[in-house]
């Protein structure tokens, strides 16, 4: 039998993926193999395994805790969004199609086989796995066809712990609430509850704990402090925590659109940890300034993300940084929108057939029915570049357009193709590749270029690698939850013996 311990929140953004990435650490360094596992991840944020398939960056992060490769039968099902009321369905790392909620509704459970084969195939090579699930299991609406809550947890018998979080107030009612909604059956499964993101004297709260444990019979198995850690966040819901402001504190002012349909806003984390740069999102409402760089981040729409940007108002205020100097960047839909027109006569992704786009670089996007998704690495200036690629759009460059990079490497092979273009002598730059700001060594030279252009001098580059300090967090994560959590209670769920 597999083992297994599962998490669920009350709500979503509870911190379920952040207590998993932190139960795997704790696992690994306990000297098991153990893997993450989310049967439905939805979320804008994706990644590209080696073999060329794309799950979600919550379960990548997960991995990485685990000290494993990201592994597509982690995470089978991924939706994206692609409107209000549609998503494009990923199945095993590939697209299936685009669904409304109603089909998805009633399709997904013809995906329980084979979510179940590769569930047990993980089991099957490790010791043990960590569950996720999505939102909360008491939605008393969707559990009839649930596949990846208190669904997913019968499916393959695992024990539940359920994640609360104090910070947005309300914890014991959202608890008691939550337990109180499930079938009896669902009940029993879970044997634990974390509340989570808490600020204060824990003393304070061992009243209230200990009448939720009264009034529930579930033993609470710990208090998780609110920390401030430097790992990826799993979806745009982290986004309201960004940064809206520039830190006065911090040499170089990075402003991101913040896109209607904005996806991998992960690939800006390297930019966050850079001793000199602060980063904000201009969000609806929001203007962009003037500053030292300018970002347009992917999109998973790109012409209904141009007329935003054209409707709000941002376009003008584009082009204006354009004007006045302002280092512009744009990765995969923002290196799309960058360009003069971008077509969907497929409707791959709107009911347009085309758009014109900001015009800034000679370029034109076609979008195809065939998604491509590429680790790569790249040539760019004499450097070598590691990244990934995600995208339905094809870019062609004018002639004179300078691309951006070469690619020599496609999921592990040798090849040659040009990538990304830059214009307006260097100062606008667009690329296909995600995670390009990963590779530290190129970042903190572009940056150090931004810096000498204002007149700073430039700054060393980072002594560590992204490996090493990923590494440094996802420790000091496991040290944060050793010291909060009943580990052995944790233990003895894993094993069930309790």
């Amino acid at each position: 039998m597999v083992k297994s311990i599962m998490v669920q929140g009350t709500a979503s953004d509870a911190g379920k993926s952040i207590i998993v990435a932190g139960l795997c650490r704790i696992l690994k360094q306990d000297g098991f193999a153990v893997v993450p596992f989310k049967s439905q991840n939805m979320a804008l944020n994706s990644f590209i395994t080696k073999k060329g398939y794309e799950m979600g960056r919550a379960q990548v992060v997960q991995a990485e805790a685990a000290g494993v490769d990201p592994d597509v039968r982690m995470n089978p099902v991924l939706l994206k969004p692609t409107s209000d009321r549609k998503s494009q369905v990923v199945f095993m790392g590939e697209v299936l199609s685009d669904m409304d909620a109603v089909e998805y509704h009633e399709f997904k459970q013809e995906l329980l086989p084979k979510i179940k084969e590769v569930y047990e195939e993980l089991g099957s090579e490790n010791d043990v796995i960590v569950l996720e699930g999505a939102g909360s299991p008491a939605e008393i609406n969707l559990n009839s066809h649930d596949i990846v809550n208190m669904g997913m947890a019968k499916l393959v018998d695992a024990p539940v712990i359920l994640v609360a979080d104090i910070d947005k107030g309300g914890v014991f009612a959202s608890i008691y609430g939550t337990i109180e909604l499930m079938p009896k059956e669902d009940r029993a499964r879970i044997k634990g509850v974390i509340i989570n993101k808490f600020r204060g004297d824990v003393a304070l709260l061992q009243s209230g704990i200990d009448m939720i444990e009264e009034l529930t019979d579930v033993p609470v198995l710990g208090v998780v402090p609110y920390a401030d850690l430097a790992i990826d966040s799993e979806d745009s819901v982290a986004l309201v925590q960004k940064s809206r402001r520039f830190d006065v504190k911090k040499d170089l002012d990075v402003a991101i659109v913040g896109l209607k349909r904005m996806s991998n806003f992960t690939d800006f984390h390297s930019l966050e940890i850079q001793p000199d740069v602060s980063v904000r999102y201009v969000m609806p409402g929001d203007a962009i300034g003037l500053p030292d760089l300018l970002i347009l981040p992917g999109s998973k729409n790109t012409i209904e993300d141009m007329l935003y940007l054209r409707e709000s108002g941002l376009e003008k205020e584009i082009l204006h940084c354009l004007e006045k100097g302002v280092q512009i960047f744009g990765i995969c839909g923002g290196y799309q929108l960058l360009g003069k027109k971008i077509s969907d006569p497929l409707h791959v992704e709107s009911d347009r057939d085309e758009i014109s786009g900001l015009g800034i670089i000679g370029a034109t996007t076609r979008f195809n029915a065939v998604k491509r998704t590429t680790q790569v690495q790249a040539e760019h200036q004499g450097q070598v570049l590691a990244g990934y690629e995600i995208h339905m759009g094809e870019t062609t460059l004018d002639e004179g357009v300078t691309p951006f990079s070469t690619i020599t490497v496609q999921n592990g092979e040798n090849t040659r193709r040009t990538d990304g273009a830059v214009a307006h002598g260097g100062q606008v730059q667009g690329t296909y590749l995600h995670g390009v700001f990963d590779n530290l060594e190129w970042t903190r030279a572009y940056l150090n270029m931004i810096r000498e252009q204002k007149g700073l001098a430039p700054i060393a580059e980072q002594v560590v690698t992204l490996e090493e300090f990923k590494d440094r967090e996802y420790d000091k994560l496991a040290d944060l939850l050793r010291n909060a959590l009943d580990m052995k209670s944790i233990y003895q769920i894993i094993n069930q013996e309790r």
